[in-house]
Parts: structure tokens; sequence; C-alpha cells
């Protein structure tokens, strides 16, 4: 079998979560068009049924919209128990809802703090969990969960000490399940992306003036595209990564690396 075959996800099974827009979209698309039919997982059932109705007509794949909080770990199981159902199997996970608050950390209360650490960390666990319960019974599949450039930086000028420490824990966590399940067959890797170009960040009043900063500082003088994840997303699903799992693989124009 050839590279361009090990990179074709004909017949895989892959939920997207936080798939109804951004990043998430974005991936849920390329994936789609590299063969794999798609759930798009969100807490917006109307958005994610819109994706998911474009995703199908552009692709020509299966795509489903599930609607889930992900911070609740029966409304995870139903999640993964329904992907399964409709698709007929799950190959793939994609864990990637998240949110960022820019608070000084002075002034963040509790219930911020617990609102990010709760959708950015505790939810990947529970996805990873539940989707892992179900990969080690069939003796494979991959988890692939956003992590974020600010795992290993500390991003400035916008304080967002919740948002870096979660993204810092969504590594290790993933690295932790990569080391317990590795004899299970079931790989889980991060994506680290950089600053992006989302329809969010461009059009957010709190964001937008901060872009002409966050070019300045980065080495290609630009913000990356969410297509620009779409083949790390389509190399981590299939059989063209099988020998990796564990890692961390940052997608950020080398902002990390000065």
């Amino acid at each position: 079998m050839g590279i361009l075959d090990r990179m074709r996800l004909d017949n895989k099974k892959i939920y997207v979560t936080g798939g109804a827009q951004g990043l998430g979209k974005a991936m849920a698309t390329g994936l789609a068009e590299a063969g794999a039919d798609i759930a798009i997982v969100d807490i917006n059932g109307e958005k994610a049924q819109s994706a998911a109705d474009e995703i199908a007509k552009a692709t020509g794949q299966k795509a489903i919209a599930v609607t889930a909080d992900v911070t609740d770990p029966d409304q995870v199981q139903n999640m993964v128990d329904t992907v399964v159902d409709k698709l007929g199997g799950l190959d793939a996970a994609f864990n990637n809802a998240g949110i960022c608050l820019n608070i000084p950390a002075e002034e963040m209360t509790f219930e911020e703090w617990n609102k990010v650490v709760s959708l950015n960390l505790n939810s990947v666990f529970l996805c990873s969990q539940a989707a892992g319960r179900y990969m080690i019974k069939q003796g494979k599949g991959s988890i692939v969960n956003t992590a974020s450039m600010s795992a290993h930086i500390v991003n400035r000028p916008q304080p967002q000490c919740s948002y870096n420490a979660t993204k810092a824990g969504v590594i290790q966590l993933s690295k932790s399940l990569a080391i317990e399940w590795a004899k299970k067959g079931v790989r889980v890797n991060t994506m680290s992306p950089g600053y992006m170009g989302t329809d969010l960040t461009l059009s957010s009043p709190d964001l937008k003036p901060l872009i002409k900063t966050w070019n300045d500082w980065a080495p290609l003088g630009r913000l990356g595209t969410p297509e620009e994840l779409q083949g790390m997303a389509v190399y981590l699903a299939g059989d063209a990564s099988s020998f990796s799992t564990g890692d961390d693989y940052l997608i950020d124009g080398a902002f990390t690396a000065w």
C-alpha cells in the first residue's frame, strides 16, 4: 500500500467535537474530503446540523450532527454511542471543543477558571475515555486532542492563564493515555495550533486589535488558516501515522521557535 493509499480515510468513522465552526469544522471537512464519514458534535445542535449538511453536500460523504455538552459524562457516553450507532463504528476521535477567557489572573473568579478547565481539560478526558473504551474493545483507534502552542509558551499581550494551563494539561493527559493504551491498539496524539484566522478571531472586538501585534511577532508574518490544519488531521486519523502516539504536533508557523 502506497503513501497516497495510507492517507485515504475511506470507510473510516470519525467524530469532531466543537465541529460546528472554526478549527473543528475545517478539520471535519478535510477528514470528509479524504473519504471519512463524519459526526459533527457540538453543544449548538442547529449549527452542528448546518455544518454536517454543508460537509455532506460538498464531499459526498455521510455527515451527521450530534448535540452534546461534552463536559457532562452521561452526554459524552451517549454521544459516542450515538456516533457508533449512526455511523456504524468509530475509528478516530477528534476532541477539539474549547474556550479561552482573556482575564487577568488576579481578577478571574473561580467560576471563570472552572469554566475553562471543564471544557478544555475535563471534556478531553471524558471524550478520550469514552472513545478509548470503545476502541480498546475493537483493538484499534486514533484519538487526536486539540492542544495549543499556548501549552508551550505564555501568550502576550493578552492574559489567559487558564487557557495556557489547560492546554498544557491536554498534552500531558494525552501522553499518559498514549502510554496506557499503546499495547491495546489505541493511539493518542495532540495537535497544537498557533494563532489561527478563524471567523471568531477575525471578528472578535477583543482579539481583532491584537492581530497586528501577533503578526509582527510571527516569523511568517501572518495568522494560519483553519484549512492548514487539515493535512495533519488526515495524517493522524489514518494508517499513515501508525507509528505516531504520545506525540504533540506544533502547527504554529514557527511562532514558538524563537
